[in-house]
């Protein structure tokens, strides 16, 4: 049961995290689309853990306005 457990606390865990980084993408895209922005550019987005059952998370990029 031991092991089943850490699994399943595992898969929580990188659960927590990727809902995270949509939060983070769409918090980013939608202050993009406010600033007038056509696209995101050289975007990253990282996450560490700060404690048991949290997660720190970052995502940025240069948004951008295309000229024609």
């Amino acid at each position: 049961h031991g092991h089943i457990h850490e699994n399943q606390k595992a898969v929580a865990n990188r659960l927590a995290r990727a809902i995270g980084h949509l939060e983070e993408v769409k918090r980013m895209v939608e202050e993009a689309e406010q600033m007038g922005a056509d696209a995101i550019v050289n975007m990253r987005y990282g996450s560490s853990s700060v404690m048991q059952g949290a997660a720190e998370v970052i995502a940025y990029g240069t948004a951008v306005k295309i000229i024609k």
